[in-house]
């Protein structure tokens, strides 16, 4: 397959959200992570992302949409939706709504549950994308399956160049870290730490939410034990680096790889995945990671590095 690419220009933009209204699959820069998009109504379509990816079927995908009167075609909206739209969206956070009888979203995309996983990015790009091509798109993180997520588009391209329909050149994801994942089935519950934590939500929303970001049910994307994984074997909570491994540091330590110098948690979220890609370049066999402040930001950094840690499963 021949993988097109394309600039941020109107015309390429125009040309990009071709290959999502003839059923083929584009990747794209979204505030979180780059996706990998297809129109979220078209089965072919949303098999191609699954086996670009090589992604499980029950692993579930983020509908991706340009308004609320779309999402109210194949979702339930209530009060509640509304409540997290008006405060949070568009932007980083993902709702999982009940599915509407006789949805057009491709069963594939929902794994089979009867519920969906949506979002309204806030990204100018992936904003285009989604009003040019007119429909919703299913677009999980545009890397193979369980490996680290792409926040740059070179990511995208070491990875996916030849497997893909096209590549839009963008600038490097501003976040770093997938979407916060809320549902309130059955209560408000947290389903995936993300760059807006339990606290923003809690406090804006007058809500208490549940954690259950560990669940032994696939609900929502996010939830694999072992996601997001260089090729080397990692160690957390590392405050003095062995000979042998390669040294990802946070804030004024000795190290191979800084996330933040400063211990700046919002930099270092956005430099996360990329330092993992680049351990990988260099072929980091055993991977040592500095304390990471359980607060904020944090929390979703570490239950990325928890996950990235988790023994890999064949």
């Amino acid at each position: 397959m021949k993988t097109k690419i394309f600039n941020t220009s109107r015309t390429d933009l125009l040309k990009a959200s071709e290959l999502i209204k003839s059923g083929d699959t584009l990747a794209f820069p979204t505030e979180t992570v780059y996706g990998l998009g297809a129109d979220a109504t078209n089965k072919l379509a949303v098999a191609k992302i699954f086996q670009a990816k090589g992604r499980p079927s029950f692993n579930p995908l983020i509908i991706h949409c340009s308004s609320i009167k779309q999402i109210k075609t194949f979702a339930k909206w209530g009060s509640e939706a509304q409540m997290v739209a008006d405060k949070f969206w568009p932007g980083p956070l993902t709702m999982v709504l009940p599915l509407l009888p006789n949805s057009q979203i491709a069963s594939l995309a929902l794994a089979g549950l009867q519920t969906v996983a949506v979002r309204m990015p806030e990204h100018s790009i992936a904003k285009s994308i989604l009003q040019l091509s007119n429909t919703p798109i299913a677009a999980p993180s545009a890397n193979p399956s369980g490996a680290v997520s792409a926040t740059r588009a070179e990511h995208v391209v070491s990875r996916l160049d030849g497997k893909i329909g096209g590549i839009i050149l963008g600038n490097p994801s501003k976040i770093g870290l997938e979407s916060t994942i809320i549902c309130f089935l059955p209560e408000p519950s947290i389903l995936r730490f993300g760059a807006i934590s339990d606290t923003d939500i809690s406090q804006k929303l007058g809500l208490n939410l549940k954690k259950t970001v560990e669940n032994s049910k696939i609900s929502a994307p996010g939830q694999l034990s072992s996601h997001y994984a260089p090729k080397g074997s990692i160690r957390l909570n590392s405050k003095v680096f062995e000979k042998n491994e390669v040294s990802l540091g946070f804030g004024e330590v000795l190290c191979d790889l800084n996330l933040s110098q400063k211990a700046n948690l919002t930099e270092a979220a956005a430099n996360l995945f990329d330092c993992l890609h680049r351990l990988d370049e260099i072929g980091a066999e055993k991977i040592a990671v500095s304390p990471i402040p359980e607060e904020g930001i944090g929390i979703a950094i570490n239950d990325r590095l928890k996950r990235a840690a988790a023994p890999k499963k064949i």
